[in-house]
């Protein structure tokens, strides 16, 4: 894609979002859109959101496990930037006619206290840079009027990593009190067990995934701030929700989340 044409994707897309009529898939209207492409569009769409005022939190990491990114055909994770504006308190209820596709997936947030970035992060720099981890729930949806299986990745990367919504309980626990990667978490649908698993599916360790988001970052000269937070990847298969249901993410000690949907 020539600069024009990357401009005009993102432009559509902020569209969109805006005003919910949905747009067809980047790489239906741009069949030789390629991962680069994607990042470009993605971040000429931040950059839109921050030019009319709207306040990065953080970001989010997509196809942390191995299971999805050879269902969608993904080499590695991708991520999408989180704005003011798509944080909900715990016990929302959303109006399906704000939504797309909705999908719910629970998750470890990680917040900063330090900035977090370069190419050579590891583990032990996101040990000593979060203040803390919480539970989460994040509202998967796209501004897309279908999937496109053969660019699910590229759509993907250009939309957010799929990003609808996000809600952060208020448990809370710091990193030498608590492995992530030993955290269970249940999501309960109108009080049903629908899916549950460990910090463990998230690349081995939730941490892992934020250490990589960092080096990822650090390519586009991007950078973690003090006060982000970081949606680390689902560590269950996400479910699709429809307006009447009340949504529950049980993660034992570390709390609890709900959210429900009207018409």
């Amino acid at each position: 894609m020539n600069d024009d044409q990357r401009h005009a994707a993102a432009a559509a897309l902020y569209r969109a979002e805006r005003t919910r009529e949905w747009i067809e898939p980047v790489t239906a209207t741009w069949p030789g859109a390629s991962i680069a492409d994607a990042y470009a569009i993605g971040q000429l769409v931040t950059d839109m959101k921050v030019a009319d005022g709207r306040t990065i939190m953080g970001h989010k990491i997509g196809y942390t496990s191995a299971a999805m990114r050879e269902a969608f055909g993904a080499t590695e994770p991708d991520y999408g930037t989180l704005f003011d504006d798509w944080f909900l308190d715990d016990g929302a209820r959303v109006s399906m006619a704000t939504l797309n596709r909705p999908w719910i997936e629970i998750e470890i947030a990680f917040v900063l206290k330090q900035r977090l970035a370069g190419p050579a992060v590891g583990a032990a720099d996101v040990l000593a840079a979060t203040d803390f981890i919480a539970p989460a729930i994040e509202l998967v949806d796209s501004r897309y009027t279908y999937d496109s299986p053969e660019g699910a990745v590229i759509d993907s990367i250009a939309d957010a990593a799929s990003c609808g919504f996000v809600m952060v309980g208020g448990g809370r626990a710091a990193l030498n009190e608590v492995d992530p990667g030993r955290i269970r978490g249940t999501l309960l649908i109108d009080g049903e067990v629908a899916e549950s698993g460990s910090g463990a599916a998230v690349m081995g360790n939730p941490v892992n995934a934020v250490a990589w988001l960092a080096r990822k970052l650090a390519d586009f000269g991007v950078a973690m701030e003090p006060g982000h937070t970081v949606l680390s990847g689902s560590f269950i298969a996400a479910r699709p929700v429809a307006a009447g249901n009340t949504v529950a993410a049980d993660f034992g000690t570390l709390g609890q989340i709900q959210v429900s949907f009207t018409d």
